[in-house]
C-alpha cells in the first residue's frame, strides 16, 4: 500500500470522524480514551494495517503504524504513553508467543480491548536487567513466580504483563511470560511521581501460578526478548511521541507573546534533527532491517530534544512552570525524567561508544 496515499485517506477519515477527548484529563481518562481510538481505529481497520495477518491485521510495511500513530497522537486525540505500550509489546507477542497465543492476543490489544504493561524493572536493578531476581520455578506443567517489579507504567489499569523472570544465573537464565494481571497473588501498588500523576506502579508477585504455554520462546530467551523489545520502544512508539513534542512547540509558539528567535531555533533544530533521524529508523524497520543497539542514539537525541523543548518552555513562559498549576508544570517535570526513563542516556552512550565506536569498556 502506498503511504502517501493511506497517510491522505487516514486524515480524511479522522476529519469526518469526532474522536476528540472528552473532558476527563485524568491518567485513568487517557487510558480510557486511548481504548476508545483504539477501538474505532479498528473497527475501521485502520489500526490492522501494518500487522502481520497471522496476528489479527491486514498486512502491509510497518510504516502505516507510524502513520497512524503520528495522527493520532499529534492530533491529541490519544497520549503518547498508552500508545507506547502497544507498539513495544504486540510486536514483542507476535515475535516469541506461540502463534495461537498471538493470534488470540494481540487483536484484543490493538482493538483497545485491553491494556498490557511490561514487567522489567526491579528495585536495585533498573536498566541493569541483568541482576534482575524476580523468580520463576518449575511446578509440573506451571510456573510459580515470586518477586518484585517497580515503574511498571500503567499496570493498575493493565490486563496483562510482559514479564520477565530469572530461571537460572546469567543473561542466559532470564525467561519471558505472559502473565494475566488478575492471577491470584498479583499487587498492584501506584507511585505518585513529582509531576503528580501515578504512571508507574510497584507490582508484587506472591507465589503466582502461570501456565507454562504462557512462556515466550523458551527458557532463556528473556535477555533476546528484552533486546529485541527496546528497539521497537525507539521506533514506531518514538514517531508517535515525537509528533506529540511537535504539537507542543506549536502551542508553545500560540503562547509567546516576545519570541526568542534563538531559543525557538534550538528547540525546532533539537526536535527536526530528533525527526530526521527517527524517520531513518522508520524505514529500516519497514524495509525488514532487524534494529539494534544504534537505536541507542535515537534514544539519546529524544531525551536532548524533550528537555530542550520544556526549557525553552520555563525561559519563554516566564512563571508558568514555577507558579502555575497547569498542564506546562506537569509536562516539564516529566520531561526532567527524559534522560532515564527507556535506557538511562549514561547506559545509552556507553552502548554507542562500546558497540558502535567500538571504543572498548573504558
Amino acid at each position: 500500500m502506498n503511504v502517501s496515499e493511506f497517510h491522505a485517506d487516514l486524515r480524511a477519515w479522522l476529519d469526518e470522524n469526532d474522536l476528540t477527548p472528552g473532558p476527563d484529563h485524568s491518567l485513568e481518562g487517557h487510558v480510557k480514551q486511548f481504548g476508545r481510538v483504539c477501538a474505532a481505529l479498528y473497527e475501521a481497520d485502520w489500526m490492522r494495517y501494518g500487522w502481520p495477518v497471522e496476528a489479527g491485521g491486514l498486512g502491509g510495511p510497518a510504516m502505516l503504524r507510524a502513520v497512524v500513530g503520528e495522527e493520532v497522537v499529534g492530533r491529541g486525540l490519544a497520549e503518547p504513553g498508552p500508545y507506547s505500550m502497544l507498539e513495544v509489546l504486540a510486536p514483542t507477542m507476535i515475535d516469541y508467543a506461540s502463534p495461537e497465543l498471538a493470534a488470540e492476543m494481540v487483536p484484543r490489544l490493538l482493538s483497545g480491548r485491553e491494556q498490557w504493561c511490561q514487567g522489567f524493572s526491579e528495585p536495585g536493578s533498573g536498566s541493569d536487567l541483568a541482576s534482575l531476581s524476580t523468580r520463576a520455578t518449575p511446578d509440573g506443567d506451571n510456573w510459580i513466580i515470586k518477586g518484585q517489579k517497580v515503574w511498571t507504567s500503567f499496570a493498575q489499569y493493565s490486563t496483562r504483563c510482559v514479564l520477565l523472570t530469572r530461571t537460572a544465573p546469567g543473561h542466559d537464565g532470564i525467561t519471558a511470560f505472559f502473565v494475566d494481571m488478575d492471577a491470584p497473588g498479583i499487587t498492584v501498588r501506584p507511585l505518585r511521581t513529582m509531576h503528580g500523576v501515578d504512571e508507574f506502579c510497584e507490582v508484587y508477585f506472591d507465589d503466582v501460578v502461570v501456565p507454562g504455554d504462557r512462556m515466550l520462546g523458551k527458557p532463556g530467551d528473556g535477555w533476546r526478548l528484552a533486546m529485541d523489545l527496546l528497539p521497537f520502544e525507539r521506533s514506531t512508539c518514538f514517531w508517535q511521541r515525537i509528533a506529540y513534542l511537535y504539537s507542543r512547540l506549536d502551542r508553545l509558539i500560540a503562547e509567546t507573546t516576545e519570541v526568542d528567535d534563538a531559543d525557538l531555533g534550538e528547540a525546532y533544530l533539537a526536535l527536526h534533527t530528533l525527526r530526521c533521524r527517527s524517520r531513518a529508523t522508520q524505514h529500516r524497520l519497514a524495509s525488514g532491517v532487524r534494529l539494534g543497539p544504534e537505536t541507542s542514539i535515537d534514544k539519546v537525541l529524544l531525551a536532548t530534544a524533550e528537555q530542550k523543548l520544556f526549557d525553552t518552555v520555563r525561559d519563554l513562559l516566564p512563571g508558568t512552570i514555577e507558579l502555575d498549576d497547569s498542564s506546562w508544570r506537569t509536562e516539564f517535570l516529566y520531561s526532567r525524567a527524559a534522560t532515564i526513563y527507556g535506557g538511562t542516556s549514561e547506559i545509552q552512550r556507553n552502548i554507542i561508544a562500546r558497540r558502535l565506536l567500538d571504543l572498548g569498556k573504558e
